[in-house]
C-alpha cells in the first residue's frame, strides 16, 4: 500500500517539477525505510531496492525532461536485467538517497546505474539494463535520443557495465536448446 502512496506523491512531484537536468546527469531522490519497508531482520527487504529503484527511474526520466515526451508517445520502459550489490543495511526510519544516472547504451539497450547511499556511506549499487517499448516494438536507441534532444558523444559504458553484458550474453547462450 505505501508504494502506491510514494508513487502519488511521485506524481505530485513530477506536476510541481520545474527544474530539469542534462540526460547524463546525476538526478537525486530522497527516501525515509518505513518500518512497512522493512523485513523481519529490520532492515529494508530486497523487494524494496527494486520498488525503489522503479521509482527513482521514474524521477530521473522526468528530470531530464523525457516523461512527457515518452507518455505522449505512449512508449513504456521494460527492465531487460538487474544487477544489484548490497553493501550496508538501510535501518527503519533512516533517511536515504538514491542516485541515478543514465551511464550509457548500445545498439539496443540502455544502462542505468542506481545507488543508494545515506549519511552512514554506500548501501547497495545496481545496474539496470532495458528499453523502451511501443505497440509497434522495441524503440530504438536513435530515436529515444533524439526525442530526448541529446546530440552529444555516446559516453563508453563502464568496465563493471561490460563485464555484467558479457556475462548476460554468456547466460543466454549456454541456457539456448
Amino acid at each position: 500500500m505505501n508504494l502506491y502512496i510514494r508513487l502519488l506523491l511521485l506524481f505530485f512531484k513530477i506536476k510541481r517539477n520545474k527544474q530539469y537536468q542534462n540526460l547524463l546527469d546525476t538526478v537525486d531522490i530522497d527516501y525515509k525505510a518505513l518500518p512497512t519497508d522493512c523485513d523481519i531482520n529490520l532492515h529494508l527487504t530486497n523487494s524494496r531496492y527494486l520498488a525503489m529503484m522503479d521509482l527513482s527511474r521514474t524521477w530521473m526520466t522526468e528530470r531530464v525532461g523525457l516523461l512527457k515526451q515518452i507518455m505522449k508517445r505512449r512508449w513504456f520502459p521494460i527492465v531487460n536485467a538487474t544487477a544489484i550489490t548490497y553493501i550496508r543495511d538501510i535501518k527503519p526510519m533512516q533517511r536515504y538517497t538514491i542516485s541515478t544516472k543514465l551511464v550509457g547504451w548500445d545498439h539496443k539497450y540502455f544502462y542505468i546505474e542506481q545507488k543508494f547511499h545515506s549519511e552512514r556511506g554506500l548501501h547497495a549499487i545496481a545496474y539496470v539494463r532495458g528499453v523502451f517499448k511501443s505497440k509497434k516494438g522495441i524503440i530504438s536507441i536513435e530515436e529515444m535520443l533524439e526525442v530526448a534532444g541529446f546530440d552529444g558523444q555516446t559516453p563508453i559504458l563502464p568496465s563493471e557495465v561490460m563485464h555484467w553484458k558479457e556475462m548476460l550474453e554468456q547466460k543466454k547462450l549456454s541456457n539456448q536448446p
